[in-house]
């Protein structure tokens, strides 16, 4: 028996991918231990150079407590020499991510006839229902690390929603790397289907979308999403910029007012966002188009990532806004953002949301907005807002 870590970097996509890496070193019979164990696996992200700078170092660290090290994830498919130079028990295990908790098993070891249980340690689980994407943003290294779209079988997504329920996960997020692409063919089944069918799953409370993108968010899909009921009232979608001209550089296959005629029929859903600050083809006027479509669009809150080339990308050698103005832009949509999140919050204040706690004394409502609120982990409490602070509403 190994004793064994798993971190994650990155998106919801990452988390799911780790968690397969835990469930199955647990299912070999090998212990789960945090801190120094015989085993760690990071799985990394690549998104960024400063994503690639915490994987690495995340990496770097777990050599010194650990016996051996194995890197996955996006960051180990990137060419070049990401994690070059580190310690020699680490190794980079690059490949599908659907072939990475089988690799690494089978270099650890398995138990024969072991069956580990379980332990429940969030109470919202990420359903990785797609994988990769076939398209071609100029930005973006994914495609390259990932591979091309590809989705699970709907009997896999429902037999893994069943087993998540019966584990006693409350809410179901169903996540990909461009989940507007799921596609089951022989079941003639697409994203709509597969939200309804995954709404049928017997004890579950709740239902989130991760994100999608504009172009995916189809009169019928916001149909179903707007008449499931277990389906959350909160829904991601990039926008990356809001000028027509950088879009267009970015390859991004919508413009502006494509944006905001698709997210207008959401309604009172949350909508949050991803924009992109300091593209090469941003100036000053187009930054400001960016504000103002965030302002028009509705949306709360936004992830801000500033531009960085990434190799074997279409903009891999172009960088020439200076990092000042990089700074000055973030800092300025994070504020933004920051007004709009407290906005929408102050909005609740006297009135009630149904909050389910997540960790001790706090929890998230139906469309997202977190609550600072008491009840036990892992269930539904009523809760009315009594005020706003800077992390949450105050429940009353």
């Amino acid at each position: 028996m190994a004793t064994f870590s798993v971190r994650f970097l990155g998106c919801k996509v990452s988390h799911t991918d780790a968690q397969e890496l835990r469930e199955r070193l647990l299912d070999d019979g090998h212990l789960e231990r945090p801190g120094a164990a015989d085993v760690a696996v990071v799985n990394t992200c690549c998104v960024t150079n400063e994503a690639i700078r915490k994987s690495r170092q995340a990496a770097s660290r777990a050599a010194r407590t650990h016996r051996r090290v194995y890197v996955t994830g996006c960051g180990a498919n990137l060419s070049g020499e990401a994690f070059a130079g580190l310690p020699g028990n680490v190794t980079v295990v690059p490949g599908p991510s659907e072939q990475a908790a089988s690799v690494v098993a089978g270099d650890v070891g398995a138990i024969a006839c072991v069956q580990a249980e379980h332990r429940l340690d969030r109470v919202r689980a990420f359903l990785k229902v797609q994988d990769g994407c076939s398209f071609g943003c100029s930005f973006c290294v994914i495609p390259l690390v990932r591979g091309a779209s590809r989705s699970r079988p709907l009997a896999a997504v429902l037999r893994e929603a069943r087993r998540r329920v019966e584990q006693g996960h409350r809410e179901l997020v169903l996540t990909g790397i461009n989940l507007g692409c799921y596609r089951d063919r022989e079941e003639r089944v697409d994203l709509a289907g597969l939200v309804r069918a995954v709404a049928d799953t017997p004890g579950l409370a709740r239902l989130r979308i991760s994100s999608i993108e504009v172009n995916h968010l189809t009169g019928e899909l916001v149909r179903v999403l707007r008449a499931t009921p277990l389906v959350c009232r909160h829904l991601h979608v990039p926008l990356q910029s809001g000028d027509d001209g950088v879009l267009r550089a970015m390859r991004r296959r919508y413009d502006s007012a494509t944006f905001l005629r698709r997210v207008e029929p959401l309604g009172d859903f949350n909508l949050t966002t991803d924009v992109i600050v300091g593209f090469p083809a941003e100036d000053d006027r187009a930054f400001e188009r960016t504000l103002a479509v965030v302002d028009l669009a509705g949306v709360t809150k936004i992830h801000v990532f500033p531009y960085s080339p990434r190799p074997g990308t279409g903009t891999a050698a172009s960088d020439p806004v200076p990092p000042a103005v990089k700074k000055e832009r973030s800092a300025r949509l994070r504020e933004l953002s920051r007004q709009r999140c407290l906005a929408r919050w102050c909005d609740k204040i006297g009135r009630e949301d149904l909050v389910l706690v997540d960790r001790p004394g706090r929890g998230y409502g139906d469309d997202y907005s977190p609550w600072l609120v008491r009840g036990e982990v892992g269930t539904l409490v009523r809760a009315r807002g009594r005020a706003v602070t800077e992390e949450g509403i105050l429940a009353a």
